[in-house]
């Protein structure tokens, strides 16, 4: 039988086969994959231009606020210069695998990194910034892992195109986590435990996550969120508030050589609204805490008081700020339009500061913002442009913390986005 022959006879027996199977069988499917994947990201571009030196991250990627006044002996402040740079450290790649069920829940894991580095010196590095799985029952929900802080509400946040997000008057931060949510119908509860990783604590030895590791006590958090949707109308409303508690231990040794077990405990509380309609969305949120520093907002704490002579034993006070933000925008499908207005006030300590401070922007007393933008979106393809006014007032601070004789200085970025969404 020749090779040609041999081929048609299996092929024959074949459609015989499949033809004589029972129905069931010739009908059957493949069972699906046990675990699915779905790749998504975007590469993104931002071309910006600051009319003076900024208090920024990633080489002014990362714009918190205009730098104070540098004046030299002629009477010149340095920091009243320009600066241009062109970066695209924000792209970013990340993953969801969904899996089996397990423990009567549904199962799936998230990972997400970008190319911002974890610190100037490791710019265009490759970083984590979210990697959690999650366990999901009717009404309830598990999350463990490195995610938004509860203090960013996913559901209510300023969309401004600069990466800022809002900062400083919007938390920001990212930290490993262990999260339960449970719902009430509309209404969810969730409470948090929290460690520090890339956005940390300040203190004697620099900015890190070690003052609050050697408090042995997560950062505890509770938020209430209402959520009501309407698909037919095409309105959301979101409202809610929340609670955070966060001890740390800024020395486990006096300077002297003791161990010491002084430790500082911080508050924080937060109320937030958004409202969607078809054509428009308003937000708020307003935030007051206590050594705010890992959330990127102004605050930290200070030294009040040597306790013991000796030993040289420290005890703290923390510096407490206000902040409060607002945003409304249109919801084209190609055109869209902004508006961000931010204010933060430096509130200052309970007690005398007597010692070093360790907080961001200490001599800072108030901030504002507003930045306007236009948003452009072609299928995947988005252009986008902002301007972006901060300013600060800087004077300086008294026994409490507060600043005095403080005077305004301004930042006017100018900034241009262009996105390749996948």
């Amino acid at each position: 039988m020749t090779t040609r022959r041999l081929w048609i006879f299996v092929l024959a027996a074949g459609l015989c086969a499949a033809a004589a199977a029972p129905p069931a069988l010739a009908q059957a499917s493949p069972k699906p994959p046990l675990f699915s994947l779905a790749v998504s990201g975007y590469v993104k571009t931002d071309i910006f231009y600051d009319t003076r030196q900024t208090t920024s991250l990633r080489e002014g990627h990362f714009l918190l606020y205009p730098k104070g006044p540098a004046t030299d002996p002629a009477g010149v402040d340095a920091n009243a210069r320009g600066s241009l740079n062109i970066l695209s450290i924000q792209t970013r790649a990340a993953l969801k695998i969904t899996g089996p069920d397990a423990l009567g829940a549904k199962t799936s894991a998230y990972v997400e990194a970008e190319f911002f580095g974890t610190s100037d010196a490791d710019l265009n590095g490759f970083r984590l910034r979210h990697g959690y799985l999650k366990l999901n029952w009717p009404r309830s929900e598990l999350m463990i892992g490195q995610f938004w802080h509860p203090l960013f509400v996913t559901d209510c946040f300023p969309d401004v195109v600069s990466f800022n997000t809002g900062a400083p008057f919007q938390p920001f931060n990212r930290s490993p986590q262990v999260r339960f949510t449970q719902t009430f119908g509309r209404l969810s509860l969730a409470a948090t435990a929290l460690a520090q990783r890339d956005f940390a604590s300040n203190g004697p030895e620099g900015t890190g996550s070690v003052y609050l590791r050697n408090a042995s006590l997560p950062e505890l958090n509770l938020k209430l969120q209402l959520t009501a949707r309407n698909d037919e109308r095409k309105t959301e409303t979101v409202a809610g508030a929340g609670f955070d508690l966060m001890r740390i231990a800024p020395r486990i040794a006096t300077a002297a050589g003791y161990a010491t077990e002084e430790s500082l405990t911080g508050l924080a509380a937060m109320a937030f609204f958004k409202q969607k309609w078809p054509a428009w969305t308003w937000k708020a949120e307003a935030v007051w805490g206590q050594n705010l520093h890992h959330l990127t907002m102004l605050g930290g704490y200070g030294v009040r008081d040597v306790v013991d002579p000796v030993r040289m034993d420290w005890a703290y006070t923390p510096v407490a700020t206000f902040s409060a933000w607002t945003e409304v925008q249109t919801n084209g499908p190609t055109w869209q339009t902004g508006l961000f207005a931010g204010y933060s006030k430096n509130l200052g300590a309970r007690r005398e500061i007597t010692g070093d401070t360790f907080s961001r922007g200490p001599n800072i007393d108030t901030l504002y913002r507003l930045s306007p933008r236009l948003v452009y979106n072609a299928g995947k393809l988005r252009f986008a442009g902002e301007v972006e006014l901060t300013a600060a007032s800087y004077g300086t601070p008294d026994l409490f913390g507060k600043v005095l004789e403080a005077r305004f200085v301004r930042n006017v970025r100018l900034l241009l986005a262009a996105y390749y969404f996948f």
